[in-house]
């Protein structure tokens, strides 16, 4: 029967001995074919691998149709849609860089021109590809610089990503478009998670003195001075940090 030993047990007799080593044996085997950092799910794979042959079997299976759709059928479709959405997303880089024709440029860029799609032809004739969910951020932006922050909450609401710059621009701007919807209550809600989202020295202030104004104006002047004193104290060297002083002043006097 095994016995517990405890920590610094010294064998005394022979048998205590053979059994230490052969203890020692198997540790340092079993070791040396683990990586020493496995998670205890990867220990217990190991231990039980006779019963889970069949269940690899299975995934292996469904990988290998997984990579086939993928290379296939997922990657071709994703190649055509962004093909497709060259032109469209010219017509909004002019938009943004020009001077003129801009609401002319925008509305291009959502409703394709030369006979090239838009970015609503993309959302809907390639749905669920990276161009597709692409499309649907600069139709949100597109709709925000002509003046329909409906159709601005919309699209953005269905853009996705994990890009630390584009994700908290993203939720900014549905901030800044129920601002125009005067739905402050949504707006600050926006903005507070913007702030929150892939924190930096860049979008963080900005949406934080955003939503700092917007609680201020809403009377939470709690909230409001918590996010002013987070600009000064946590991103002092940032464009909103340089007259912070005066809305920490202002918040404090509405105490």
């Amino acid at each position: 029967m095994a016995t517990y030993k405890k920590r610094g047990f010294k064998p005394k007799t022979q048998e205590e001995k053979t059994e230490a080593l052969e203890a020692n044996s198997t540790t340092a085997e079993v070791f040396n074919t683990l990586d020493e950092t496995a998670s205890k799910t990867e220990e217990w794979a190991v231990k039980n691998q006779n019963y889970i042959i069949g269940a690899i079997a299975v995934v292996a299976v469904v990988v290998l149709g997984f990579l086939g759709y993928n290379k296939f059928v997922a990657e071709p479709k994703a190649s055509e849609a962004m093909n497709d959405m060259f032109k469209a997303q010219q017509y909004f880089e002019q938009a943004v860089n020009g001077n003129t024709a801009k609401d002319s440029l925008y509305t291009l860029s959502l409703n394709g021109g030369e006979g090239k799609y838009g970015m609503l032809d993309i959302i809907k004739e390639h749905s669920g590809t990276p161009a597709a969910n692409l499309a649907n951020y600069y139709a949100g932006m597109a709709y925000y610089s002509l003046n329909d922050y409906q159709n601005t909450v919309k699209y953005l609401g269905n853009f996705s990503t994990k890009d630390k710059m584009l994700g908290p621009i993203a939720k900014g701007r549905i901030g800044d478009a129920f601002v125009q919807l005067n739905q402050p209550e949504d707006a600050l809600s926006y903005y507070e998670n913007a702030a929150k989202m892939n924190t930096n020295d860049y979008t963080t202030p900005m949406f934080l003195f955003k939503a700092g104004n917007v609680a201020l104006n809403l009377g939470k002047t709690k909230k409001a001075l918590e996010h002013f004193n987070t600009i000064k104290d946590t991103y002092p060297t940032s464009s909103e940090a340089a007259n912070i002083d005066v809305f920490i002043g202002k918040a404090q006097a509405s105490l």
